[in-house]
């Protein structure tokens, strides 16, 4: 295997970095000296020095018969590379600074945070739930027990949603600069270098936890404010300005709200409402979460009997088109778990996460249909909360077909297609344990339809997907926000608040942690030149 890509970067007028491109065989990617001698092959009749070689890129290619990894380097010539000064440099300290009240301590509020220490604002950031540290109780609480706590739970507390749901960086964003700051501020915090040149980076829930109390630690040390178990209860308004925020008795004082709830934080979509502060109903997805053996994923993508050492689990992405409604992966976790992402007793609702190692004996992926506001029309569902109230009864429900506890209902995947009640289940990662309930019959009958030809057809794709050697549970439908809070694209500024900021996945704007980090990060620089 050899060197198959070459280019270079011409700087005034001398060839002083040379951009290279390598392919290699797993058993060959931590062979230093083999990829060093790659590298020099290419740079014969190459006048000058060597003096760095940094690795920028790194993909795996699994489409021929064997994987290879790509490996992209630039090769400094005459001259060293350096360093990109750290971002966090540029943070200021801002005890005296004007404040900004961040609600939510997620990737959205957490990286509006730290963009107002580097543009001279105080954050002071308020959390319905618990630091990282404290939150792990609640999460053993509702693993073990089948006990959620409304204000701390797999979505709510410390770092969001994201802390403790696999901590994918993956983004569709072409605004790479952006995204780089994003993945720099995360290293600079703890996380490892290897994201900022994997295509697809991960941090792993079990190093999440670290970094999120080190960004905490940072937003303090420059005089921001963090206060957790604070629940916003009232938006103070007057004369359709913002002016502050009320949690219970306790009052905070602010011209400018960044509102960086979540998805999940219905308690603030009915306090808007209340207040006759505009909210729209939008479309989302809705589904199940299905469960391979990691070991077929991996014979699939890597056309491999046994997967290579050197080769992470792999991953796949699966659509399909039924009835003109998309049908699709979402949130593909190898060598994962699945665990209880219910806020509010009564409710069942999964996600996935994977630990950094990705050593689980499973895969698990969402497996959803996109849920449009015309179709729900034809159902009864209406007004600003027809695609909120259309999950939490599919939740509830999931809920009843239970046993009380957060078991979650669930069928293999043949039976699911053929609409059979599981007489028994194959094991799963999912710690409070399944319940064999018929699936089919408790999704609405539309939903259930385009599930089970999606099956079907992606199984013609993917051989073996379609198999009741998996199980498929119920429900995954916190994919997206399914409400939207209107904002001015100009000015970030919610249309007829001045001063309040819908921000990240709750407000119908991002998509996961680097999605939302961005979004946080723009909504701060827009409060920056609304008021000077």
């Amino acid at each position: 295997m050899g060197i198959y890509c070459f280019s270079f970067a011409d700087r005034y007028n001398l060839i002083m970095v040379k951009q290279v491109e390598i392919k290699v065989f797993p058993d060959q990617v931590n062979d230093d000296n083999y990829i060093l001698n790659l590298q020099d092959m290419l740079l014969k009749g190459t006048s000058g020095k060597v003096f760095d070689r940094i690795l920028t890129r790194k993909s795996i290619d699994a489409r021929g018969k064997r994987p290879i990894f790509l490996l992209r380097y630039d090769i400094y010539i005459d001259e060293q590379f350096t360093k990109t000064e750290l971002v966090s440099n540029s943070f200021k300290h801002v005890e005296d600074g004007t404040p900004i009240i961040i609600v939510g301590s997620g990737p959205a509020g957490y990286f509006a945070a730290l963009e107002c220490l580097a543009t001279g604002f105080k954050p002071v950031i308020l959390e319905r739930g618990k630091d990282v540290r404290e939150r792990r109780r609640d999460l053993r609480a509702i693993q073990q027990l089948g006990f959620v706590n409304p204000d701390s739970n797999y979505c709510f507390g410390e770092g969001g949603a994201g802390t403790f749901s696999d901590g994918k960086l993956y983004t569709r964003s072409h605004k790479r600069g952006t995204v780089d700051k994003v993945l720099r501020l995360l290293v600079e915090h703890g996380a490892d270098e290897d994201i900022l040149v994997d295509s697809h980076p991960h941090i792993g829930s079990n190093k999440l936890p670290v970094i999120i109390e080190n960004i905490r630690n940072t937003i303090e040390k420059y005089g921001g404010e963090v206060h957790f178990n604070h629940r916003v209860t009232d938006i103070i308004i007057n004369d359709s300005c913002i002016s502050g925020v009320m949690c219970g008795s306790q009052v905070f004082l602010s011209e400018s709200v960044v509102l960086a709830t979540g998805h999940s934080a219905r308690d603030i979509y009915n306090l808007l409402n209340n207040k006759g502060i505009i909210i729209e109903a939008k479309s989302f997805a809705l589904g199940l979460r299905i469960e391979h053996k990691q070991s077929y994923i991996d014979k699939v993508q890597y056309h491999q009997e046994v997967r290579e050492p050197n080769l992470p689990a792999s991953a796949y992405n699966v659509v399909s088109q039924i009835g003109g409604k998309g049908v699709f992966s979402f949130c593909m976790c190898p060598g994962g778990l699945i665990v209880p992402a219910s806020t509010s007793p009564g409710e069942i609702v999964v996600n996935g996460m994977s630990l950094s190692r990705r050593d689980s004996p499973y895969a698990n992926s969402g497996f959803v249909t996109s849920i449009d506001l015309d179709e729900l029309a034809l159902y009864g569902y209406l007004g600003e909360f027809a695609a909120l109230d259309f999950q939490a009864e599919i939740e509830h429900k999931m809920f009843n077909a239970g046993d009380g506890s957060q078991k979650a209902p669930a069928q293999r995947v043949q039976d699911f297609v053929e609409g059979v009640v599981s007489s028994e289940l194959n094991e799963t990662s999912y710690i409070p344990g399944l319940i064999s309930a018929p699936l089919h019959t408790i999704l609405p009958s539309f939903v259930y339809q385009r599930l089970r030809l999606g099956l079907i057809e992606i199984n013609k794709k993917m051989k073996g997907y379609l198999t009741n050697q998996a199980n498929i549970i119920g429900v995954e439908s916190r994919t997206s926000s399914p409400i939207r809070i209107p904002r001015n694209p100009a000015n970030y500024c919610h249309p007829d608040i001045k001063g309040l900021y819908p921000c990240g996945e709750g407000a119908g704007y991002a998509g996961g942690i680097i999605s939302a980090a961005m979004d946080g990060q723009n909504v701060i620089r827009a409060v920056k030149i609304n008021v000077g």
